[in-house]
């Protein structure tokens, strides 16, 4: 094939069918679509595209810069076409979780600005957060930028219901497949392809993954974060179902090694979720059909389903080595919060606003915020100290960071990763160690009062 421009190459990506020998499903022809093999790496060049291209030529002719809230694959996306078409670009973040991803953007020349917001993801309703009030600036008609607006731009969604939707139907001979399995971050991708899928076949069940309580995984939201973007609609998906991040590893370990495909973790996520939820209805058609084996080749009646392979795993090799440094040949360190379990996190010990107030006043614990340095500027609890959740997890791998003598709350954005660290800490001796039940948006929603720096 032949293009006069690289976006000619957007889209198109190959739908493989994963050897059952390796996911073990015996009635379901499980296929993965290849959207790592877009020319920037990632499903986000869709989007990327189809929100940027409309608006070029006026942007050029103003010498506009383009402009996006984003941290990852949009990001580096959005820095390509723009460096192609003579324009800047600058991505607005609360913070850049993933090294490679930010040394990349630098490389394309790309700026990075990254603003105090108060949570990881832009929340509309907080219209005291300067991202949100950032955002809104860029919003406003006539601003001088262009800005994609990724997180409430129809046109994200329009690419899958134009492109990504209407090929997974032609790659399966014109039919839908059964299930859908999608990892939710904007909800760009699963609600432009469930659309697609559900005019062929309204039966298609649409799985929406989203990542762990607590848990960090590139691209996905938790299920708390998932709600605050405007593209997100719940009744896409027959089901949300989580992913944590140890099982997200463990699924790219799997695309690649067993089956040659260089998934990053989102993709290893919608592996691990897909082969989960299948799994109960394999083994349902079993029971239904005693002594009825199918063959292992595709067709000949056997279910299908269909999962998104995000971008490539080259770009999260720190996120890898952080969490499974085994991998690389890196001892695996003691005391970390990936080790702790969901029923030690739900164990741990924590207070509600009005308790941690009152447990404030009477005790004077250290109170510990979590957050990225941007977010605690912007606002935090009078007296409080700032250790970012990463530094923080150094100091643990040391030992007990603090004095066993002295009352500790920590907070964080939502209370989700305070509590994997006060039951971690609890599980290492602390005898007074609790986490700020909902976080800083409880505090904040609450009332109580916040300090800016």
């Amino acid at each position: 094939m032949r293009y006069d421009s690289i976006t000619g190459a957007i889209g198109n990506t190959p739908l493989v069918r994963i050897d059952p020998a390796v996911h073990g499903l015996r009635h379901i022809d499980l296929y993965a679509k290849l959207e790592l093999l877009n020319p920037f790496g990632s499903v986000k060049d869709r989007a990327a595209w189809h929100m940027a291209r409309p608006q070029l030529a006026a942007a050029m002719a103003a010498d506009s810069q383009v402009v996006e809230l984003s941290s990852g694959n949009t990001a580096k996306a959005l820095a390509v076409i723009a460096g192609m078409h003579g324009l800047s670009f600058k991505s607005v973040t609360n913070r850049m979780r993933v090294p490679e991803i930010k040394d990349l953007l630098l490389l394309l020349g790309a700026e990075i600005e990254e603003l105090p917001g108060q949570s990881e993801c832009l929340d509309p309703t907080a219209t005291d957060d300067p991202l949100t009030a950032f955002h809104r600036t860029l919003a406003a008609s006539g601003s001088a930028y262009l800005h994609t607006d990724q997180y409430f731009n129809a046109r994200n969604t329009e690419a899958h219901i134009t492109g990504t939707g209407p090929e997974i139907v032609k790659d399966l001979d014109g039919k839908a497949p059964d299930w859908f399995i999608a990892c939710v971050g904007t909800a760009g991708s699963s609600t432009g392809v469930a659309r697609v899928l559900r005019e062929h076949d309204p039966e298609v069940r649409v799985v929406g993954l989203v990542a762990a309580k607590s848990d960090f995984i590139p691209g996905i939201r938790t299920l708390d974060e998932v709600h605050e973007v405007g593209l997100f609609d719940p009744d896409t998906y027959d089901t949300i179902e989580s992913v944590s991040a140890d099982e997200a590893i463990d699924g790219l370990l799997t695309l690649n090694r067993r089956c040659g495909i260089m998934a990053g973790p989102t993709g290893g996520a919608a592996y691990v979720g897909a082969v989960r939820h299948l799994r109960a209805y394999d083994e349902k058609i079993r029971a239904e059909n005693p002594g009825g084996e199918q063959p292992s080749e595709p067709g000949g009646g056997r279910r299908t389903a269909v999962f998104i392979v995000c971008d490539r795993v080259e770009s999260y090799l720190s996120y890898v080595r952080q969490r499974r440094p085994e991998l690389l040949g890196r001892p695996r360190r003691k005391h970390s919060a990936a080790d702790v379990s969901d029923a030690e996190v739900l164990a741990a010990p924590s207070l509600t606003v009005p308790d941690a107030r009152a447990w404030i006043d009477r005790e004077g614990p250290l109170v510990v915020d979590l957050r990225s340095p941007y977010a605690y500027a912007a606002l935090h609890i009078d007296g409080s100290v700032n250790i970012v959740d990463e530094l923080f997890e150094e100091l643990v791998h040391g030992g007990l960071p603090f004095s066993r003598s002295r009352p500790v709350l920590l907070a964080c954005p939502v209370g989700e990763q305070s509590a994997r660290y006060a039951a971690l800490l609890t599980h290492m001796g602390h005898p007074d160690i609790r986490s700020l039940e909902g976080g800083i948006i409880a505090w904040r929603d609450a009332g109580a009062p916040l300090v800016r720096d």
